[in-house]
């Protein structure tokens, strides 16, 4: 039976942030900053109630009589109990031998075009600890992307408006660069096993690597472009915020009403209509919470029985990265204009570059995992290189038509100065322009 690290890994990241979150908020209030001591409760206190109601969730507790763990979590320490179970099942799974057991079918990934469908048991404690990875994963999630973001985003710019970093504040921002890149990490694996849930799946560590780099390097590049431009234009960080929440939250809704499918009542038998509307409005903010700092991997698509696209849309993510290197190179742009006198000693075209440097590094990391490293790459229709080289072809094939248009536009030009110069030999002028442009075609 597998160990359960990703378990031990989400609860050591919930405890420790939010520990150095209440030690750091002291602080504030020690210095008389009430609204960072605010801030920092209210980016901390509000992911955690999250996170005890999504694992109350997932192990249906409110059906069941449990007013003990019902309890611990309304004191924040559910994870610290539910960490305690698995680890309670994961020890004694190994000794004792169990009567029921299920099975489960899976395919192989295919080799030399070959697939073989492979059988599995799975007894009772293994499938317990599945559901906690389960809800541990998505509680992951929510503590990365509405509560350790905006609050590294909050510690980076108090640091630079106070021009100061404290070892709490670089210990707290760390553990929330982790949280985060952790949060990704779990979106990542969690798009690969949806998609390809028929399939046996099998990471191998270079890809958690490689896909640690590529969001270390994506994430921190974002949030140091928003600190950057919230530290010169604080309205106007607001809109920019305001216009990519409500981008990425209307999107899965508009989709669905142009698909004219009716609304999903499976998510959750208990469930009625109200709750299942509040359930996937909540959805929808935290895939909103998440693109504004990261690509998903993830696409919601809430007339999906599973409320997840398993198609590989290639062209969606060339779109998002493209709008992205865009939009924070405007804002860089912006704060290069307007900014103030506390960068005096900053050498703002080294840091720039420094930044594109970075988001291309990114990028780069995102294309060796899907060309090298991604445990489904024999399934996919086109390959990372095969789309560079289709798309190199296509814009050679642009460049080629482009330079064809001119010269034709230039002997258009000027067979039609010849016949206002001299209307008489019109006739006799333009069948050779014609022959030469029929000629030119040919040979190109």
């Amino acid at each position: 039976m597998k160990f359960p690290g990703s378990v031990l890994a989400s609860v050591f990241l919930f405890v420790a942030e939010t520990t150095v979150a209440l030690y750091l908020s002291s602080t504030y209030r020690s210095a008389g900053d009430r609204m960072w001591q605010a801030l920092t409760l209210l980016f901390s206190l509000l992911p955690c109630a999250l996170v005890q109601l999504t694992l109350v969730f997932v192990h249906r507790d409110l059906s069941r009589d449990r007013p003990l763990v019902l309890l611990l979590h309304l004191l924040q320490l559910g994870p610290l109990f539910r960490c305690f179970e698995v680890f309670c099942i994961y020890c004694q799974s190994s000794n004792a031998e169990e009567p029921y057991v299920s099975i489960t079918k899976k395919r192989q990934i295919p080799k030399n075009g070959l697939s073989e469908e492979i059988e599995r048991e799975v007894g009772q404690a293994e499938g317990k600890l599945f559901t906690h990875r389960s809800a541990f994963s998505r509680a992951s999630v929510i503590q990365a992307f509405l509560g350790s973001a905006p609050q590294l985003t909050l510690q980076l710019y108090i640091s630079l408006m106070q021009q100061e970093v404290t070892v709490g504040r670089s210990l707290f921002m760390t553990l929330s660069l982790l949280s985060i890149v952790y949060g990704a990490l779990r979106c990542n694996i969690l798009a690969i096993k949806i998609k390809y849930d028929e399939y046996e799946v099998k990471v191998k560590p270079l890809a958690y690597v490689c896909i640690f780099f590529w969001r270390s390097f994506e994430i921190a590049t974002r949030v140091v472009v928003l600190v950057l431009f919230t530290s010169v234009l604080k309205t106007w960080v607001v809109v920019d915020v305001f216009v990519n929440f409500v981008s990425f939250f209307l999107f899965p809704w508009i989709f669905f009403w142009c698909s004219g499918s009716p609304f999903p009542e499976n998510i959750e038998k208990a469930l009625s209509r109200v709750g299942t509307t509040i359930v996937l409005c909540f959805l929808t903010l935290l895939y909103a919470g998440i693109n504004m700092f990261c690509w998903s991997a993830v696409q919601l698509k809430i007339n999906n029985p599973d409320l997840i696209s398993k198609s590989q849309n290639w062209y969606r993510l060339l779109v998002y990265y493209m709008v992205r290197f865009i939009e924070n190179a405007f804002l860089l742009l912006m704060w290069y204009l307007h900014k103030t006198d506390i960068y005096m000693y900053v050498c703002a075209p080294l840091l720039i570059l420094q930044l594109f440097i970075g988001y291309c590094t990114a990028i780069l990391f995102m294309l060796v995992f899907y060309q090298f490293f991604h445990p489904c790459k024999k399934l996919f229709n086109s390959s990372v290189s095969e789309s560079f080289r289709a798309w190199i072809r296509c814009v050679l094939f642009a460049c080629r038509h482009q330079k064809f248009l001119q010269p034709a536009g230039k002997t258009d030009q000027r067979s039609s100065g010849d016949r206002d110069e001299t209307p008489s030999s019109s006739k006799i002028s333009s069948v050779p322009s014609q022959i030469l442009n029929a000629e030119e075609i040919c040979s190109a």
